[in-house]
């Protein structure tokens, strides 16, 4: 880029995010669409036909979505045969719908959630461009595109992207309503549409998170009376008639019975109330520590993490600031701030995991992108770029730090022989994975050589991106700098996706489901030694129901209260009855030697990932 043609994005720039500051030109620009969706496709969409799906979550969110379609029931869960009644419905409604467009696959299963964070990026920039100009929204959009967190929790099957979507929609509409005399029926009731699909998206924090960061904005800014102006009553209709319909029939359709005490009490009171107390039953979910918990919100904007420090120093928070006249850009900043904010401190008093930061990320990267815009404006001698100058110097320091570490373990590890188990070369630590990410503290240096690709190209991304975003910047080209770090993050996203596929044996029983699929005959039975979670993958690949050893426990537990639910779970002494029947059993196990097989003839069908499927006839 020369520098007249600099000039000229600078003056373009200033005309649509300063000229007018308080109605900044929105107006989408096909170039930054195009960019944000090639983004998309190279980061997201190439990810989605690997690796197989994962064991947990990811395989009982897609089997509940099977056994939806093949129901034909909308209304109520089920998984593995079991009701399951403990999330809302939209994300599995998305996902039969791939089911019954596309068929049954890995990449049919991750299509609704890819789908959803490219909603997600383009309603930021959306809402970006409202609230900075057309320049501030894609910044923001090219932010949240590009940041790692994100990235990370995609690659299972969990709603928290689509609750940042329902939440950025709500935001604009709110926005909208501030500049409007008499707020219209449009952005009154799309306000309440948002709230509801949030609502059958995560549950009531749909609706919690909303009117907690809107009714602290309008008490800072003491403008309790633009509530007035809403349409109260009829966005609560709409609210309603959008959301009430699923929650009426799930009550309906599964009262208490035997046991169980119903829908209403397990949904509201044990997966709300109870979960937000840390009293669920079962237990189940560890807690993050609450420093850390607020760290890894910065942490999951990488890298543009950076710019924030001067990007809060635009949220107008000093109290003689709250209460007067503010313009678009201030309101949007105080919003986004209030945000995050509001997210952060409803965790703190609840249970935590890594990922349940996620829905605020919209809102730290609208604030990075206005600062942003502000920064490519801006002439190089002013205030933002020499602040852009300074974090980019940091960041920079961070990368060469980060390459040069990974350099030195690329030095000191050694690729392992080939045909050897990563199982095998990694340190288990069970009391961890309840946490999200809890299995990479099972990586050792001798796993690590299994990764040498990998963490060669994360370490060479680091050190060439960092380091020309800096001399970019330094050179007055912030746009460059910025481009810099998105092909960065392509580049190191990307070797987090090969990492990740090479790891996934040791969290999907795939190779298993497999194994089993060339040896069944009808009739046979597959038994898992633990709990269900621990082997989805094999009921989701093998279209067959898991029967469980021990106490009904985790994902199906109150499921097997009911009384027409199918005998699922297994005692030690029905066990060792069925394995010695005529009946042909696999055993799946992540035990070397299972302690119910002792005493008992048994063959070994497979191995893959630290986990192996025993049965009682010769294969």
């Amino acid at each position: 880029m020369n520098s007249s043609t600099a000039n000229g994005v600078r003056e373009a720039g200033t005309q649509t995010s300063s000229t007018n500051p308080d109605h900044p030109n929105p107006r989408a620009t096909p170039a930054s669409l195009l960019i944000l969706i090639s983004l998309w496709l190279a980061i997201y969409a190439a990810g989605m036909f690997t690796p197989p799906l994962l064991d947990d979550v990811d395989t009982i969110h897609a089997e509940a979505a099977r056994e939806m379609l093949l129901r034909h029931d909308w209304v109520t869960l089920y998984t593995n045969g079991l009701r399951y009644l403990e999330k809302a419905p939209l994300m599995y409604w998305s996902l039969a719908g791939s089911y019954e467009l596309f068929g049954i696959s890995d990449w049919s299963t991750r299509l609704p959630l890819m789908l959803g964070i490219l909603a997600l990026v383009l309603a930021t920039y959306r809402l970006g461009s409202y609230a900075f100009g057309e320049r501030g929204g894609f910044y923001s959009g090219l932010a949240l595109v590009t940041s790692i967190g994100p990235y990370i929790f995609t690659r299972f099957l969990i709603p928290d992207v689509l609750v940042g979507l329902w939440l950025a929609i709500s935001y604009y509409f709110f926005l909208r309503s501030l500049e409007e005399d008499q707020p219209s029926r449009l952005t009154c009731w799309g306000f309440a549409t948002a709230c509801a699909l949030n609502v059958l998206t995560k549950g009531l924090i749909g609706l919690v998170f909303p009117i907690a960061t809107i009714g602290l904005y309008l008490l800072l800014t003491r403008n309790l009376r633009h509530l007035a102006k809403l349409r109260i009553f009829s966005s609560i209709v709409v609210f309603f008639v959008l959301a009430a319909p699923w929650h009426i029939l799930a009550a309906i359709r599964n009262p208490a019975q035997g046991q169980a005490r119903g829908f209403l009490w397990f949904y509201f009171i044990n997966e709300h109330i109870m979960r937000f107390l840390n009293k669920r039953v079962p237990p189940g979910y560890d807690t993050v520590p609450l420093v850390l918990f607020w760290a890894l919100l910065v942490l999951w904007l990488v890298p543009w993490t950076v710019f924030l420090p001067q990007a809060l120093r635009d949220v107008p928070l000093r109290w003689k600031q709250l209460g007067m006249p503010m313009d678009r850009r201030r309101r949007a900043n105080l919003l986004f701030f209030l945000w995050a904010l509001v997210i952060l401190l409803f965790f703190s008093f609840s249970t935590r995991q890594e990922y349940y930061t996620i829905p605020a990320l919209p809102g730290i990267a609208l604030l990075a992108g206005g600062w942003l815009a502000r920064e490519s404006a801006a002439d190089p001698s002013e205030a933002e770029p020499r602040a852009g100058r300074r974090s980019s110097l940091v960041l920079m320091g961070v990368g060469v730090l980060s390459g040069v570490v990974g350099l030195a373990l690329l030095a000191l590890t050694h690729r392992p022989p080939a045909g050897v188990d990563l199982a095998e070369l990694l340190k288990k630590n069970p009391q961890d994975y309840d946490f999200s990410l809890g299995h990479v503290l099972d990586f050792t240096p001798q796993a690590l050589g299994m990764f040498r690709g990998p963490l060669l190209g994360a370490s060479l991304s680091l050190l060439f991106g960092t380091a020309l975003n800096w001399w970019m910047r330094r050179r007055g080209r912030p746009a460059l700098g910025n481009a810099a770090l998105s092909l960065m993050m392509v580049c190191l996203l990307t070797c987090v996706h090969t990492s990740f596929a090479q790891f996934s044996p040791i969290l999907s029983s795939h190779d298993l489901a497999v194994a089993i699929q060339k040896e069944y005959r009808p009739g046979d039975v597959i038994v898992v030694d633990g709990q269900y979670h621990q082997a989805s993958t094999l009921n989701f690949y093998t279209h067959l129901p898991l029967r469980v050893l021990h106490e009904p426990s985790g994902n199906l537990w109150y499921g097997a209260k009911f009384a027409d639910a199918p005998h699922v779970f297994e005692t030690p002494e029905s066990f060792s009855v069925l394995w010695s029947g005529a009946a042909r059993v696999f055993l799946w196990t992540d035990q070397e030697d299972p302690k119910e097989l002792l005493g008992l003839q048994h063959f070994l069908l497979a191995r893959s990932g630290g986990k192996s499927i025993f049965t009682n006839h010769k294969p």
